[in-house]
């Protein structure tokens, strides 16, 4: 590891104990720490370190250290900036990422810290600022960028103005926003960001503004204005297309040594093996440059390697647009790793622990207390389960509509479709999930996914689509089918004639075969059964499973199983076979005659599985154009980063959310979907990401809570119709008109293209789960839209459960217990593992029998507030009490 600098600068000594920002300046060869009302206010004379701390909900904190060098910046104090930057990441446990910034030429993540904009301020900083009177100083401003925005100050003269850019003119009584005939609408948009940050923060809120239209004179008095100030209207030439053709970039890999001096490794195929641990090495990519350190390097070798990169870009005469990344071993990059054949795609996490330990023993030798970071908790809901569910099998042009019972048991070898309907803001939303089977052949998959764009084209509600793959389903489906059973083989007709080609015996569902289940879940309305292959090597000891055979049924209970696994075991055993009565058989204890079952005793896991950390989620830009596919990541994402020309991709490693924007060339949800396929087939950016991960397409102005909490979300912002620049211009002007994509006001895209007025739907609209039937449709098309035009209630095929107890299990299970007819039982007696249990109670309302003062002592709070949490929160506190 390297050794840590005792000398370490006061201004570190609490550097990255919290997350956000922390900016320090160089002045007198000394760091300042600059206050957070003038993060934004960099000088062109000095020199700044700029650290980014995020604490993710999940795992190791992790660190970007940036140091930024103004144009007019002396050689010393960048040179200072530089060492003080490693001594950082040093203090840090080397476990940072370290980038070089250049006025004008700073990176995206490094532009996206200091949103809307960061405008250099000419001079030298100095902690003693006065305050400056005088005439108000007019400047003109360039802006570029769609996400983020490169503000410059150019000469306020006609010359600086052109065609392509957007421009921004900031006088003492008005801002003149001037858009370039050939500048994009984005880019239009964020220039208004800009002027909205330059009234605010240098007018106090109080001026005009005026929008300036290049080649659009007649009859507007602001454009006469502005012209006035250059000395009157003259045209703009028009400067030639560029020619320049795209030259193939080289990539060349040096190995630096104690000297400084770049060595050659002489090959032209990299590979992570040639990288040494205690070495440093500067991958040398053209147009970017990456300085690799190993762990073992010391702090003296890193500074060498830094110093002789920087000559080398100096000296070899390299543009200013070259950045320079410096990255420890462990903590590489994507783009990277891509240059390196057959990179390993896990990064060891000892790195991690060693680098966090270390900050930590910094910190307590200092006397600071290090704020723990808190564990994982579970999720909020946020979407309604008490909506209702319908359920479509498919088989190939055919659809078969499930009944109630049918809905929790899916064959491996199927494709399925469920649409759930729930309570929403303001009106009821739709889901629509296309569940493709691990087994399912490839007329079913593609007969599904026809299936389901025609069924959300036909929707009025504009839903939800999401496309999942068996076994990497989403936590939410589980909750929203509750007790789900995954059985081997399948019932389409293409997947039975598949197995007959080939000779495979049919292992579809017979209660005379012998079967294997993995019991899996967080709670009883989030369980799952998936049936596994009948060998030992199956089981798990972080699980329970369920042996069912002809004469018997074993229930195993691995020894790394918890309580909560226990009881989900109970209760799925009652839905598999409710009048067969199990065997218990503990890890360590099994039969003999549960070992034949299985063909013999074998090997199987016996580790804890530990779930791995998830990176906070990552947004992109997908671009398309002329056929060509580029994407881009947003750093720092807001809600204003959802602008309605794009699509856009949120990636949360375990799901991934397409947006189509309303004015985005993708007009279909089977085109966006497709898109997400691309983009899940980009191994340099979705590292680690299966190609099956649960895709979801969510159209704008109908964005459910389950997107939604992943912004700082303001449903108003909605309310403004027209493309990004005249939204941005309406919320700036303070004439924003409310009118919705779903209100009565306006009319939207839906998802074919066509136009049409929306209305929210309708409570009655909604699939209803006491409907059944079974019908075969053999015209999608037609069957769809019958489906989804009108009220379920005048459908001649639903039909209502023939039995009121089923029915009664969806309604009354939720009811309170009344507790003041019921007997008191101390809380020892009442507990799930219990050396006296309490007989003849309802075992699954344990906590409604404690007196109300116990009650009050064990949860730490009344019966009244406790029934009054949802029930997923209630059911995981009487889960932490032992008694659930």
């Amino acid at each position: 590891m390297p050794i840590i600098n005792k000398d370490l600068d006061p201004a570190f000594q609490t550097a990255g104990a919290n997350p956000g920002l922390e900016v320090w300046c160089i002045e007198n060869q000394q760091l300042v720490p600059v206050s957070e009302s003038n993060h934004r206010k960099f000088y062109t004379g000095s020199a700044y370190i700029v650290l980014n701390a995020v604490f993710p909900k999940s795992g190791p904190p992790y660190y970007d250290i940036h140091y930024w060098l103004g144009n007019d910046t002396k050689k010393v104090d960048s040179s200072l900036a530089s060492d003080k930057a490693l001594e950082l990441d040093a203090a840090l446990g080397s476990c940072s990422v370290q980038y070089r910034e250049i006025q004008g030429q700073e990176s995206q993540k490094f532009l996206s810290y200091f949103k809307p904009c960061l405008i250099p301020v000419e001079g030298v900083f100095t902690s003693k600022q006065g305050n400056l009177n005088g005439e108000y100083q007019v400047s003109l401003y360039t802006c570029k960028g769609d996400y983020v925005v490169h503000v410059k100050e150019v000469p306020f003269i006609r010359s600086s103005l052109n065609h392509e850019d957007v421009f921004i003119l900031d006088t003492a009584l008005k801002i003149f926003l001037f858009s370039g005939c050939n500048s994009t609408i984005q880019e239009r948009a964020k220039g208004l960001e800009v002027v909205q940050y330059i009234k605010d923060n240098k007018h106090g809120g109080k001026c005009e503004v005026a929008t300036i239209e290049d080649g659009k004179f007649v009859g507007d008095s602001d454009v006469g204005e502005f012209w006035s100030l250059f000395g009157g209207y003259a045209p703009i030439p028009r400067e030639p297309p560029s020619s320049q053709e795209s030259v193939a970039q080289s990539v060349k890999l040096f190995w630096i040594n104690l000297q400084g001096k770049l060595c050659p490794t002489g090959s032209n195929a990299f590979s992570k093996e040639m990288l040494e641990t205690d070495k440093c090495y500067m991958l040398d990519c053209d147009n970017e440059i990456f300085v690799w350190m190993g762990r073992q390097t010391l702090l003296t070798e890193r500074r060498t390697a830094i110093k002789a990169t920087e000559d080398f870009v100096r000296n070899e005469g390299r543009s200013d647009k070259t950045h320079t990344t410096f990255l420890s071993e462990g903590l590489e990059s994507t783009i990277f790793r891509s240059h390196f054949t057959n990179w390993p795609k896990t990064v060891e996490p000892k790195l991690y622990e060693e680098g966090r330990e270390k900050v930590a023993a910094i910190f307590k030798h200092q006397g600071y207390d290090v704020k723990e970071l808190p564990d994982e908790e579970d999720d909020e809901p946020s979407i309604d389960f008490s909506g209702t569910i319908k359920v479509w099998r498919v088989d190939g042009d055919e659809l078969t509509v499930l009944s109630v019972t049918e809905h929790t048991r899916l064959y491996s070898g199927d494709c399925y479709i469920v649409q759930y309907t729930f309570p929403g803001k303001g009106r009821d939303e739709t889901l629509f999930y296309a569940w493709l089977g691990c087994k399912c052949v490839t007329e079913d998959k593609t007969a599904a996914i026809s299936h389901i764009n025609t069924m959300v084209d036909s929707c009025r509600t504009n839903p939800v689509m999401a496309q999942i793959h068996e076994g990497k389903e989403p936590a939410q489906f589980f909750s929203i089918l509750q007790r789900l059973i995954i059985f081997k083989g399948g019932n389409s007709s293409g997947y039975k004639k598949f197995i007959e080609e080939k000779g495979i015996v049919d292992e579809s569902h017979n209660e005379n075969i012998v079967a294997l289940f993995r019991v899996q879940g967080t709670s009883p309305d989030n369980m799952q059964a998936i049936q596994v292959d009948q060998v030992s090597s199956s089981l798990n000891s972080s699980y329970c499973y369920i042996l069912r055979t002809e004469a018997a049924m074993y229930t195993w209970i691995g020894s790394l199983s918890s309580a909560r696994d226990h009881n989900l075991l109970d209760r799925m055993v009652e839905l598999l076979n409710p009048t067969q009565l199990p065997v218990s058989v503990r890890e360590g204890n099994e039969p003999d005659i549960f070992w034949d079952v299985l063909g013999g005793k074998s090997e199987y896991p016996k580790e804890k599985e530990i779930q791995g950390f998830t990176d906070d989620p990552h947004l992109f830009a997908l671009k398309i154009t002329r056929g060509d596919f580029k994407v881009k990541e947003i750093y720092n994402y807001t809600q204003d980063d959802l602008i309605t020309e794009d699509v856009l991709l949120l990636d949360c490693q375990r799901e991934i959310y397409i947006w189509v924007g309303l004015h985005s060339v993708v007009k279909s949800k089977q085109e966006a979907l497709n898109l997400g396929l691309k983009f899940l087939e980009m191994d340099v950016l979705v590292e680690g990401l299966s190609l099956e991960v649960p895709i979801y397409v969510v159209m704008e102005g109908y964005e459910p809570q389950f997107f939604t909490r992943f912004f700082s979300w303001d449903h108003s912002k909605a309310n403004i119709i027209g493309n990004s620049f005249e939204r941005k211009l309406a919320i700036l002007k303070g004439n924003s008109r409310d009118s919705t994509p779903t209100g009565h006001k306006s009319s939207s895209i839906i998802s074919n293209g066509r136009q049409r007025s929306s209305s929210p739907l309708p409570r009655s609209a909604g699939s209803d789960y006491r409907q059944s039937g079974n019908r075969l449709f053999s015209s999608p098309t037609p069957v769809a839209k019958k489906l989804f035009e009108g009220s379920p209630a005048n459908d001649s095929t639903a039909t209502e459960l023939s039995s009121s107890n089923e029915a009664a299990s969806f309604t009354d299970k939720d009811k309170n217990v009344d507790d003041d007819t019921l007997a008191k039982h101390p809380y020892e007696r009442l507990r799930v593992v219990s050396p006296n249990p309490v007989t003849g109670i309802d075992l699954t309302k344990r906590e409604a029998y404690l007196s109300n003062e116990e009650f009050h002592e064990k949860f730490g709070m009344p019966k009244s507030a406790f029934y009054k949490l949802p029930r997923w929160k209630q059911n995981k506190l009487k889960m932490s009490l032992d008694l659930f």
